[in-house]
């Protein structure tokens, strides 16, 4: 079966353009535009693996994290954090709370935050 990888990312331009990516390489893809929906789609599909954007609307993506972390349903799922925001406190606290990886979006191509997706699947 395929996996499935859910993208929290508010950017729509942006997440339609991973969904691409994500239905190109076979896996199956959720989406989301903001933590709360996040949050829902999470407790009802529990996908195989997360990519968190941190600035979201509502609640952002730090604290979506650590909800998720804090749900023994849905903890162990890993999850990527996918941000612009490149400061080293971001990034561990990011690690911190147990993301899996902390990539940055201006440094990656789509192509290549799909590839880390699949190196953390595997």
């Amino acid at each position: 079966m395929n996996k499935t990888i859910l993208i929290i990312e508010d950017d729509r331009f942006l997440r339609e353009l991973m969904v691409r990516k994500i239905v190109k390489e076979n896996f199956n893809s959720l989406e989301a535009s903001s933590g709360e929906e996040g949050l829902e789609i999470l407790k009802k599909e529990k996908p195989d693996l997360i990519l968190l954007d941190l600035i979201l609307p509502g609640i952002g993506g730090l604290e979506v994290l650590k909800r998720i972390k804090q749900d023994q349903s849905i903890k162990s799922i890993p999850v990527i954090i996918l941000s612009n925001l490149a400061e080293p406190e971001e990034i561990e606290k990011g690690i911190k709370l147990g993301a899996a990886d902390y990539l940055i979006k201006a440094h990656l191509t789509p192509r290549e935050i799909i590839e880390k997706a699949k190196t953390v699947l595997k």
